[in-house]
Parts: C-alpha cells; sequence; structure tokens
C-alpha cells in the first residue's frame, strides 16, 4: 500500500437467497473503486447464484448451508488467496448503503484505522424511520453501549453487516476457529480489540424492507446471550482467569 493508495480492494458477499436484492447491492459500488467482487452462496433457495453470475463476478457456492459465519469464514480465505490489501465485507440484501465502499476503504488506505463499519444508527427516529424493528433498535442500543464500556471503545454501533479490514487484521485473528453462527461478527470486534487494531465507522442510512436478512427474535435472543458469553470469555483471559485459544494470534 504506497501513497496511501492500493490497487487491490476485494468486496466480499456473503449471501443466502438474495436473489431480489443482490444486482441493486453491486450495481451502486462505485465503478473502478474495487478489484474484485466475489460472493459466497451458502446453498440458498432462490436464484441467487444465477443472479450474480448473470452479473459477472465470482461465485464461490456452498453445497449446503454452513451459517453466517462460516460464509464470512469462505469470503476471507478467497480474498485472501487472490491478495486482497483491504476486504470490504456487505450483504448483499440491500440493507446497506454499498456506495460507500471508496469511502471506508479510504481510511483504511490513509492509515487511519485497520478495520472500519457502517453505523446505521445516528439518531433514534432515523433509524426507526428506516424500518427498524424496535425491538432490534433497543436490543442494538444496550448491546452496543455495554460492549464499548468494557473494550473500551467508541463504535456507533457493533452490529453492522457492512466491514472493511486491512489484510494484516485477517492475517492476525483467528477467524477460522470462531463460530460458524451470527455470533462470528461480535467475535471479530472482541478479537481486533484484543489485538489493537484500530476501528473506526461512518454513517450509513438504515435500510430495512422485506428483502433484508434478518434473524427473528429468538435467534436474536441467543445472538445476544452469545456476545455477551464471548465478551465475559475476553474479560476472564485478559485477568489470567481463563485462556481462550480464540485469543492466540495465528503462527507465522
Amino acid at each position: 500500500m504506497a501513497n496511501g493508495k492500493t490497487d487491490n480492494i476485494i468486496v466480499v458477499l456473503p449471501a443466502f437467497n438474495a436473489e431480489k436484492t443482490v444486482e441493486k447491492t453491486v450495481r451502486d459500488i462505485p465503478a473502478g473503486s474495487v478489484k474484485e467482487l466475489i460472493l459466497v452462496d451458502d446453498a440458498s433457495t432462490d436464484q441467487t447464484v444465477l443472479m450474480a453470475r448473470k452479473l459477472g463476478i465470482t461465485v464461490i457456492v456452498h453445497d449446503q448451508n454452513k451459517g453466517y459465519g462460516a460464509n464470512q469464514k469462505t469470503c476471507y480465505r478467497e480474498a485472501l488467496k487472490r491478495g486482497a490489501d483491504i476486504i470490504i465485507m456487505i450483504h448483499p440484501d440491500y440493507q446497506y448503503d454499498s456506495r460507500l465502499a471508496s469511502v471506508v476503504s479510504q481510511f483504511i488506505e490513509l492509515d487511519i484505522c485497520d478495520v472500519m463499519f457502517g453505523n446505521r444508527i445516528r439518531t433514534r427516529q432515523e433509524a426507526l424511520k428506516g424500518g427498524m424493528p424496535l425491538y432490534k433498535y433497543l436490543s442494538n442500543r444496550v448491546l452496543t453501549i455495554f460492549e464499548n464500556l468494557i473494550l473500551g471503545l467508541n463504535l456507533g454501533e457493533t452490529h453492522s453487516g457492512f466491514r472493511a479490514y486491512k489484510r494484516c487484521v485477517l492475517e492476525t485473528v483467528p477467524w477460522e476457529k470462531n463460530s460458524d453462527d451470527f455470533v462470528f461478527d461480535q467475535q471479530m470486534i472482541i478479537q481486533c480489540r484484543h489485538f489493537g487494531f484500530r476501528m473506526g465507522d461512518i454513517p450509513i442510512p438504515t435500510r430495512y424492507s422485506k428483502e433484508s436478512s434478518s434473524i427473528n427474535f429468538r435467534r436474536s435472543v441467543v445472538y445476544g446471550i452469545s456476545m455477551l458469553w464471548f465478551l465475559f470469555r475476553w474479560v476472564l483471559h485478559c485477568t489470567g482467569v481463563f485462556s481462550c485459544r480464540l485469543f492466540a494470534a495465528k503462527s507465522s
């Protein structure tokens, strides 16, 4: 990465039943801002794969549903294999504004941050007007505030599906050992904090629709509890009470 500019930026799209939204997501990514787009399909039951191939992007298909975390693992393996310096992860359900892909990458190119997030919650009014269910807004706020407090961060939202990582982050964090489920995202944040990577965020529109992927209330509760449990394990690890392999850097 020279002079704050890199030509090797790869966008990864962990997809599941995104037939109706993947084209809009891809079309909004600024032309020429990334080297390659990789969509990993987690055994969708609709025409996501067909639609993605029509768009001319790289498509990798899981032969069976492996889970959201497992999908991201495939995304990151492929991006690193292709030599990416910056990896941007965007949910292809059009819930996140992919026009900002070039913006988040600049924070990394200029060596301001190592990890960037899109923050959907600028104000309560905007989040709810954008379609975010009230219970999701409230749980997002409570969990984000608590996580910031424990980790010593000041992120506007810790539950975003729009993220960018510098290559060295994915070469350090042992993400392959993380959960294959939704708590994968939280494990990544806590691990990034543990290894001292600089994290930041930018505001993005809140955009919920019937096509947007979303976990139900029961799975949201499981997700929240899993996040709190992993946060507790980090505290135990840092205080020397309990050693957790998920906080051991990858061996070179």
